[in-house]
Parts: structure tokens; sequence; C-alpha cells
């Protein structure tokens, strides 16, 4: 005896193709028939061969069944159409011949979806219902809003399948405007866990900033759009000195909040008075030639706006090893906060005029170092989605380098000192170096200085960029931090410090513990 595992694709989204897919199966079950073999695989027969079973069975054998399942199911209300009276097998597939109702959306996304050839439908149809994103176990990323709610329309799979619906048209009608999908693409925390995560590679992160692009399209924004959104605009117009007055005050800090549609259920985090920028164009350059060339610091906006230590201890740390540390002549941006809520255009235009103030130092080959994972994720991987013609972002690409990354292959023969005082370490890895960036290079270095990782938190902080500062969205975010990231700093104990590299990350740590993070850049440092 043998069960026979196949894997024949048939194209299944015309006609013709559903004609050949049922006339293959009919003659596939009669020759297995013949041969006295079993249609029943290891899992029954369920929708794919219950139409089938009369090939096999006798009528009498057939009657049988119904019997016996009317036993338990009278009404037919459990599991209909499978087994006794089936639904035919080519009807109800999950992707058929186009309805009348399909929306058309072929051609007019935004985004580029190289990995798919360009097609959102296509991009779609990678979910195969594997459903590993329903894990609960603490492995990996994805899904985090799903591990919370454990709720279909939460998980990967389940928003998947939604876009699925809405792209056919024959369930959901409402096309880019469907309310349903928009209720389920609320609680993605657009960690982009499932792009490494998922078996086959589901970005919901960018499905989710297409479909926001589209739903939103000529039509009204929520204000959280264009305050959360357009955060570095805001902060390079605002005065350092101002943005901190105010929201350094709590009743200012809510009344900005508030008018801005933010949640305000929490503080928001308050920009230094002297920008990281300010400080590296006042202090100006070491003299002497550094013996491993020149780096350029990329000063992403919270690093400069909010954690200018960290960049501080960063040009320390890139200095003392041997470099030039140069900084960008005007203000860059990744674009991600515009991506992340769906204006891509401005996602574009930013990230177009960022290209033109570092296109000197890629003509150079100077690499490039980010110290905001998400920043750095989103200039080696959301790029190519958004400028996919730009010749800029090939280069860009191969110059951009996290910290670690960059102190491993560019000075490999450095070696850190050995860390003094905070030799137990909790290390938060943020969503998106998890996914696109990695972090083996940040473990060599920890494990150089001798630094005993005690715990590596799995899943997402829960702040994610924005969306713990959305209306609607906080208790999920205080429940995914409870989940891997605040008991794992409790068990630590006081003595050992949280290492994380992303800003959302050490917000939400400085937020809802006693925890004082630090960047893998401070921890690094050379002793003044």
């Amino acid at each position: 005896e043998g069960c026979l595992h196949v894997r024949l694709d048939f194209n299944l989204l015309t006609a013709d193709g559903v004609r050949a897919y049922r006339r293959f199966v009919e003659e596939a079950a009669d020759l297995v028939v013949t041969h006295g073999g079993s249609l029943s695989g290891e899992h029954g027969d369920g929708r794919a061969r219950g139409e089938l079973l009369p090939r096999m069975y006798p009528q009498s054998v057939l009657r049988l069944f119904e019997r016996f399942k009317a036993i338990f199911d009278g009404p037919g209300l459990m599991n209909p159409g499978i087994g006794v009276r089936p639904a035919p097998l080519d009807a109800n597939l999950r992707y058929g011949p186009p309805s009348g109702a399909a929306s058309d959306v072929a051609g007019r996304t935004l985004l580029a979806f190289p990995a798919d050839n360009g097609d959102f439908t296509r991009a779609v149809r990678r979910c195969v219902g594997v459903g590993a994103c329903r894990r609960t176990d603490g492995v990996g990323v994805m899904c985090p809003s799903y591990a919370v709610t454990l709720d279909e329309q939460h998980s990967t799979r389940g928003r998947a399948r939604l876009l699925g619906e809405m792209l056919d048209g024959r369930v959901l009608r409402g096309g880019w405007r469907s309310r349903e999908v928009a209720e389920a693409l609320d609680l993605c925390l657009a960690c982009k866990g499932c792009r490494s995560d998922c078996p086959v590679g589901v970005d919901m992160a960018s499905y989710k900033a297409e479909f926001l692009y589209q739903h939103y399209r000529l039509r009204w924004r929520p204000r959280e759009h264009h305050t959360l959104g357009g955060l570095p605009r805001w902060l390079r117009l605002a005065p350092s000195w101002l943005a901190a007055g105010v929201l350094g005050s709590p009743g200012l800090s809510r009344l900005a909040a508030g008018l801005g549609g933010i949640s305000t259920k929490r503080p928001l985090p308050v920009p230094a008075r002297q920008s990281l920028r300010r400080w590296l164009h006042r202090r100006g350059q070491p003299l002497g030639a550094p013996p491993r060339g020149s780096v350029l610091l990329w000063t992403d906006t919270f690093t400069d706006a909010f954690d200018p230590h960290v960049g501080k201890a960063a040009v320390e740390l890139l200095e003392h090893v041997g470099f030039r540390v140069e900084v960008p002549a005007s203000p860059v941006c990744c674009g991600l906060t515009y991506l992340a809520t769906g204006r891509l255009p401005a996602a574009r235009k930013v990230l177009r005029r960022s290209l033109a103030v570092v296109q000197p130092y890629l003509e150079g080959g100077i690499p490039i170092v980010g110290l905001e994972p998400s920043c750095t994720a989103a200039l080696r991987s959301d790029a190519a989605e958004l400028l996919p013609d730009d010749p800029r972002v090939g280069p860009l690409r191969s110059a951009v380098h996290t910290l670690a990354e960059l102190l491993t292959v560019r000075a490999p023969d450095w070696a850190p000192r050995r860390v003094t005082g905070h030799q137990r370490a909790v290390v938060q890895t943020h969503c998106h170096q998890h996914a696109v960036l990695g972090s083996t290079p940040d473990a060599a270095l920890l494990a150089k200085a001798g630094v005993d990782v005690v715990s590596r938190p799995g899943g997402c902080c829960g702040l994610a960029g924005s969306f713990g500062y959305q209306r609607g969205h906080e208790e999920l975010s205080v429940a995914l931090a409870e989940r891997a990231l605040l008991p794992a700093i409790r068990a630590a104990g006081p003595d050992a410090v949280l290492v994380a590299d992303g800003f959302s990350c050490r917000l939400q740590a400085r937020q809802l513990s006693t925890a004082a993070p630090i960047h893998l850049a401070e921890l690094l440092a050379p002793l003044a």
C-alpha cells in the first residue's frame, strides 16, 4: 500500500483550466478504482474528492453514510457539502475564473511588488493557508495581533484571504473601499514578521501600505496619517527647542495629541533640545586621516530628533575603530512613516530627495551606516518597492549597513572592549531587523564583548512605530509587550541591561517598565 503525494499545477483562473482540472481528477479517480485503490488520502475526502465517492462505493454504502451522519447532524448544519451530498469538486474554488464583480486592480498598484512580477493579485495568492501565522508559542515574530486576539481575521492568513475575496469581488464587493479588509488590516502592526517567518514570504506590511493608499485615494484621511505619518516633516519644520517645550509639557502634549488624532492614553516622546545633526555640525571633524576611510551616518528622524545620544555613541565608536564619520549635507528620510500610512506618493518624493542627497557618497563607494533598524530595513527593501526604476536604489541597497554589519565587514580585525557593568543582557531584536536584516553580526559582537545574553524575547514589542499611538490600539499594544518583552525584563532582574536598537522598542520598554534600554552603539562605545 502507498499514499501518493503529488502537486500538479492547474490554471484555475480560467474556465478551460477548471474543465481540464475536472477531467484530470475524474480520470485519475477511475484509474485508482480500477486498480483497487482508495480515493481517500490521509486527510479524508473533503471538498476535493467527495463528489468522486460514488466511483468507489456502491449506492447502498453511500446511503449508510447519510444515515450515520444524520444521527449526529440531522439538520445538516455541520460541514455541509462534504462527504454526504457533496458539492461539485470544482465549486467554491478559492480562486476561480473571474466573475463579473471582480475588482480590476491589475496594473494599478503603486508599489512594484518585484517578487511577484508587479502583480498584486499574485502577491496576495502567495498565501496557501498553511497557518504558520497562527502560532502562539512565541517562536518568530508573526503574527502579533493574532497571538493576542486569537481571531482569524487578524492573522496573516485571514488578511490574505480577505484581500483575495476583495480582488475576486464575489463576496466582498467594495473593492479597495472594502470596510471588511480595512477592519482586518487595522490591527496589522506592519511588523514584516510574515515576510521572513511565513513559509511563502507573504509581506502583509506592503499589502497594507498599498491598500491604505488605494482605500484613501481621493478621500479624507484620518488625522493621524498626517501627524504620525508626516512626523519627519513636522520635526524638520519645528525648531527642536519649541518641539521639546511643547511635547515636554503634559498639558500641551495631550492637547497636541488630541488635535492630531493621536491617543492621549500614553505620553508622546519628547524631542531632545539639540538634534544629532546640530551636534555633529557644531562638533566638526577630528584632525588626521582615518585609517579605515569614511562612512556616511544616516541621520534618521528618530535618532536625530529623539535619541541623539545614540548617534553620539555611534560616532565615538566608529571614530575609535578608525572611520571618519560624515553626515548628509541635508536631512534625509527613508519615507517609512509615509509608507506605513499609505501615503505612497509622499514616500516616493521623500525617498527621491534623500537619494539626491546621498548620491555623491554612492558614487564614491562610501558605505552608509544606519542606526534605526526600521529605517535601515526600509532602505534595503522598501526602496525597491517604491522606486523600482530608479538606478540609485541598487547601489543604495548595497551601501547600507547596520552598525554591527559595518564593523564586521569593514573592520574584521577589530574587537570590542570587554563590557563592564552590563555583562548580562536582554536583547530585543526589532521586527524589521528580524525580517529583513538579520542579527547574526550583532550577536557575534556581543559575544566578543563578553556579554551574556540571558534572553532574546520573541515577537514584537507592541509599539511598532505609530501603531501603539493610534486610538483603539492602546490595550493591544500593552498586551503584546506583556507576551515576551516585559516578562523577559522582569525575569532578567535589575542587573541586566536591555539592548534594543529600535526606537519604538526602547520607548515601549521605558514607558511600560523600569528598564533603561540602550542601543548596541552605547553598549560598545569606548569608555571616556
